[in-house]
């Protein structure tokens, strides 16, 4: 406990903290308890000049609110930066989230639970369950992702290590370990990954296998190379090591001259690449919600018949596309166009094979 009177200066901080900490919608102080509480901090008050410093505090900011209660006055932060449903919400998508680990995730809600009173952060200590979900073991993501943010603000290139893991449990380092010298032009989220879009010229080349893709796989289908259009390529983030900046300007700007985000990585499935082709599914009634969710209301949906409708998307064909519409068994079907439905039904002759 520090000694009364050591921390003066600092009463207006401590006082808001003490409100901040012990009172909410639901809870109130008396002036009794903030001389207490203040006293635990070193600070000398008095009454007169509590109603002072609150009225300071509101005049700040702070919407602290005084009711009479019997003959005296409670006082309590009556609103604040974020609402439970929010901080809830926030502390949901932490715990759920694939990308975060376990232990920056505890971080985070500890910080969290920071912002809201002591009984509402009992509200907060929960734990949402998602079925099958493995949490990355990638630390560095999150600092991955700001030094992404730093070079495309600075307009320069970077420079990092990409690995893989292997049979072992060990990360692997692609080139034998030399770095990647990329101008990257965007981070997005797509199936609980980020991934980082970035632009090559080409000095250095990259396997297919270096981007996007984990695994060893020889046959994949002959589109195109995954990650890769016109020098546009995509790394996932959490398997990005040591990324520095460098003082050399960003080349590819043209390649992404009126390219939308949103719309180039909603037709790459897993951010595979390829050529883009409009791609006719003849669909089951009943799959009109998978065909909503997956592509969006504006989606044409155009009745065929009684049980069936088609809808046409553009779509960048590979592996995980055509696995998606496999899985739909007989209610999604590919019928156009003819080189979609042939490397489908490759696919699946490859699959025969194996099983």
């Amino acid at each position: 406990m520090a000694a009364a009177g050591e921390n003066q200066k600092l009463k207006l901080l401590y006082l808001y903290d003490i409100l901040k900490e012990r009172t909410d919608e639901y809870h109130a102080i008396t002036m009794s308890e903030i001389i207490s509480a203040l006293d635990a901090y070193g600070v000398n008050a008095e009454r007169k000049s509590i109603y002072t410093d609150i009225q300071a505090l509101n005049v700040y900011g702070a919407d602290i609110v005084g009711e009479k209660v019997g003959k005296g006055y409670q006082y309590r932060l009556a609103s604040r930066d974020f609402e439970m449903p929010e901080l809830k919400l926030l502390v949901d998508s932490v715990q759920s989230s694939k990308f975060i680990t376990g232990r920056k995730s505890n971080d985070l809600i500890r910080k969290l639970e920071g912002l809201a009173s002591r009984y509402e952060a009992r509200e907060l200590d929960r734990q949402v369950v998602v079925a099958g979900r493995i949490k990355t073991m990638n630390e560095s993501i999150y600092y991955n992702v700001d030094a992404i943010h730093r070079a495309i603000a600075d307009n320069v290139k970077i420079r990092f290590k990409y690995f893989r893991w292997n049979e072992k449990k060990e990360q692997e380092l692609r080139r034998d370990g030399a770095d990647y010298v990329v101008s990257p032009w965007g981070l997005v989220w797509d199936d609980e990954n980020y991934y980082l879009i970035g632009y090559d010229d080409g000095r250095e080349e990259i396997s297919r296998h270096d981007v996007v893709m984990e695994s060893d796989e020889h046959d994949l289908p002959s589109h195109g190379r995954a990650g890769s259009e016109g020098g546009v390529r995509h790394y996932r983030v959490d398997k990005m090591k040591s990324i520095r900046l460098t003082d050399r300007k960003r080349d590819g700007k043209s390649a992404f001259a009126g390219k939308d985000m949103a719309t180039y990585t909603e037709k790459r499935f897993g951010m595979y690449d390829g050529e883009l082709v409009k791609v006719a599914l003849l669909c089951k009634n009943d799959m009109a919600g998978v065909i909503i969710d997956r592509f969006g209301k504006d989606v044409p949906m155009i009745k065929v018949d009684a049980d069936h409708f088609e809808t046409r998307v553009d779509m960048a064909l590979s592996p995980l596309f055509l696995g998606w519409v496999a899985s739909m068994g007989d209610g999604i079907r590919i019928v156009e166009p003819a080189s979609a439905v042939e490397e489908m039904r490759s696919m699946i002759k490859n699959l025969q094979k194996i099983y």
